[in-house]
């Protein structure tokens, strides 16, 4: 028995490394994205790596904090951007995830904002990459885009509220992790 155990042992790494060229192998058949649907997802992880960096490094305490009255606080502000990622992927043909609440006003601390990022991020990039035709039109703000402007919006929006969100990070002595 421990004869077997020790073979076991011994082998098992080679057997899962014999396997793993038919994975890579499987990987690789997958077509690499390019041109603009290529650009949009580098963009896109960019850009939801700093958001989340940001928001993992500022203080629980300073969730609250806001710049002046009747300004989004800390955690406002993501989940004002958690909310822009839902918004804009109904445009991209899927429905934000129910049930709808004001997200700024309900999700507060800080575990939960993080959480609720991550899951908008998610949500965003499933949509987009559902996208098949990005020349669909669509109305947007009252505006005729397509599906490539829609996703276009979103990259915008999510660097709008980045700089936002590291204006108020240095205002609260967070210094970006990406930046030190």
């Amino acid at each position: 028995m421990k004869v077997r155990l020790v073979l076991l042992v011994l082998l098992f790494p080679a057997l899962a490394h014999a396997r793993a060229p038919q994975n890579a192998t499987r990987a690789q058949a997958a077509p690499p994205l390019t041109g603009f649907r290529a650009e949009f997802f580098a963009n896109l992880d960019d850009v939801q790596e700093k958001i989340m960096e940001l928001a993992e490094s500022t203080p629980a305490d300073k969730y609250s904090w806001r710049p002046a009255r009747d300004v989004r606080s800390i955690s406002e502000v993501y989940m004002h951007i958690a909310g822009g990622n839902y918004f804009l992927a109904t445009y991209l043909g899927v429905p934000a995830p129910t049930p709808q609440r004001d997200l700024e006003k309900t999700v507060t601390k800080k575990a939960d904002v993080i959480a609720e990022l991550q899951r908008s991020f998610d949500h965003l990039r499933a949509a987009a990459a559902k996208t098949t035709d990005l020349e669909k039109q669509v109305k947007l703000f009252k505006n005729d885009t397509t599906h490539r402007g829609v996703m276009v919006t979103a990259l915008s929006h999510l660097h709008e509220h980045l700089g936002q969100s590291i204006a108020y990070a240095r205002m609260n002595g967070v210094t970006p992790p990406w930046s030190r």
